[in-house]
């Protein structure tokens, strides 16, 4: 074998490791994954988090006109928030999610990452929350999680962590064997005059919205309501997770499955145009 033929031998010998490996590395990216777009708007838009300004910015309007309404002898006031999504953002989770080709939410990963406190304040979030404890307006925070028996203290170190304002214990309701907020937002609504509510899901305001496998049905439930939005509710967006999914599966944390893409696929094409 001449020189020549030896180095046109060894370069297209490089090119052709680099080829692979390059195809190697395209293949193992899942463009099928249902998460991909939704992580990448949560972890890179200017849009998301300014809905999460726009929204602390609502809330705080609210919560000054009930300070200026409020007379002696009233209850005193109060906002009552959803936590995960709403204060707090998981970018971290949701990128790992994505890195590992996960395509629906993980509880196995989700309740290793909680205890980790890497969450951080939701754009506004700790403005808001600082606004209304100088201002004497009680501060009461509603999650669903369920981590095992120290679930409530992993939420209260994630508060203590992000620096979060808290006036004791009871201002801190963990749900673990439930998602229905509404009985302790009831409680909370006999002592105090709620200026806002929190939440990422309508779920997070009333249990009328926890609807499984009708879309329909739910979005029906929501516009009972179209007057309380920006008002009495202030919601936030989330695209990754919640119970808008058990509307369309039936279940809030589908199985990563060809049947599921299916369903999700017929989901998003639900309005699709019929024209060429």
């Amino acid at each position: 074998m001449n020189t020549l033929f030896k180095r046109a031998f060894k370069t297209l010998a490089i090119c052709s490791v680099f080829s692979t490996s390059f195809a190697m590395a395209s293949n193992s990216v899942d463009s099928d994954n249902a998460l991909l777009y939704s992580v990448a708007w949560k972890q890179t838009a200017a849009e998301y988090q300014a809905l999460y300004y726009q929204g602390f910015n609502i809330a705080k309007m609210h919560v000054q006109q009930a300070l200026a309404n409020h007379k002696k002898g009233d209850k005193p006031l109060a906002i009552v928030s959803d936590f995960d999504d709403t204060l707090v953002q998981h970018a971290g989770y949701w990128g790992n999610l994505v890195k590992n080709n996960k395509e629906f939410f993980d509880d196995a990963i989700w309740d290793k990452w909680i205890p980790m406190n890497k969450m951080v304040p939701s754009p506004g979030a700790k403005d808001f929350l600082e606004y209304c404890a100088k201002n004497g307006v009680e501060i009461f925070y509603i999650s669903s999680r369920e981590q095992g028996e120290g679930t409530f203290e992993y939420a209260l170190n994630n508060i203590h962590t992000l620096g979060f304002p808290l006036k004791d214990k009871s201002h801190l309701t963990i749900l673990r064997d439930t998602s229905n907020k509404e009985t302790r937002q009831d409680q909370i609504m006999e002592k105090y005059d709620v200026a806002v509510f929190l939440g990422d899901s309508l779920n997070d305001f009333r249990r009328k919205y926890y609807i499984k496998g009708d879309v329909d049905a739910r979005m029906d439930k929501m516009k009972e309501d179209r007057d309380m939005y920006g008002m009495k509710y202030v919601l936030f967006p989330n695209p990754t997770d919640g119970q808008w999914l058990a509307a369309i599966f039936g279940q809030s944390e589908p199985a990563a499955n060809d049947a599921n893409r299916l369903i999700l696929k017929q989901a998003a094409s639900k309005s699709a145009w019929n024209g060429k």
